[in-house]
């Protein structure tokens, strides 16, 4: 076996060179391996979370940026002092009683999930307990953005089939376009 003979060698803490006392050693300083072992246990949550995300389903992609889209269709109406897309009335804000309906529902319609013009603020009893109230929402929402574009929305039937990679964009592009409208309120 050949003695230990030290070569000087960048800390892995600091980045200092320094000459090791053991064959082993990586940093110059206790100091140096209390940072260090953050550092690993910070890339290692890196790299598990990285690994989680690849690992994601279909399915936990859609629901993931449907919740980013519905977060942002909330605020823009909220914003823009919108009352319930449906019944008319003043929507309350302040607890868990909105809802971000669709016109044309995900299950009849899931290739306009993403669309703005299908979604807009809604109360929760006209979206879960009155079937969305899909007549007062037509009415109200030719009033919104135009009998063209209402008339367009049920038109399309053009099918959109989402890869994983375009859901994670959808996600990532309404999270950014909601934190945008919440730096302008």
């Amino acid at each position: 076996m050949k003695p230990f003979n030290p070569k000087p060698r960048p800390c892995k803490g600091c980045g200092k060179p320094f000459v090791p006392a053991k064959p082993m050693q990586s940093v110059c300083s206790p100091r140096c391996a209390v940072k260090k072992v953050k550092q690993d246990k910070a890339d290692e949550k890196a790299q598990i979370k990285t690994r989680k995300e690849k690992l994601k389903s279909r399915g936990e992609l859609t629901r993931e940026a449907q919740v980013a889209f519905n977060a942002f269709i909330r605020e823009r109406d909220r914003q823009a002092g919108h009352a319930c897309i449906s019944s008319g009335r003043a929507l309350d804000w302040s607890g868990n009683q909105v809802d971000a309906g669709h016109y044309r529902s995900t299950g009849a319609a899931p290739h306009l999930r993403f669309h703005e013009d299908n979604c807009h603020a809604q109360s929760k009893h006209d979206n879960q307990w009155l079937s969305g109230n899909a007549v007062d929402y037509r009415i109200r929402l030719i009033e919104r953005i135009g009998l063209e574009r209402v008339e367009s929305l049920e038109a399309d039937d053009t099918p959109r089939h989402y890869t994983l990679d375009d859901l994670r964009e959808i996600k990532a592009k309404y999270r950014a376009k909601l934190k945008e409208l919440k730096g302008r309120a």
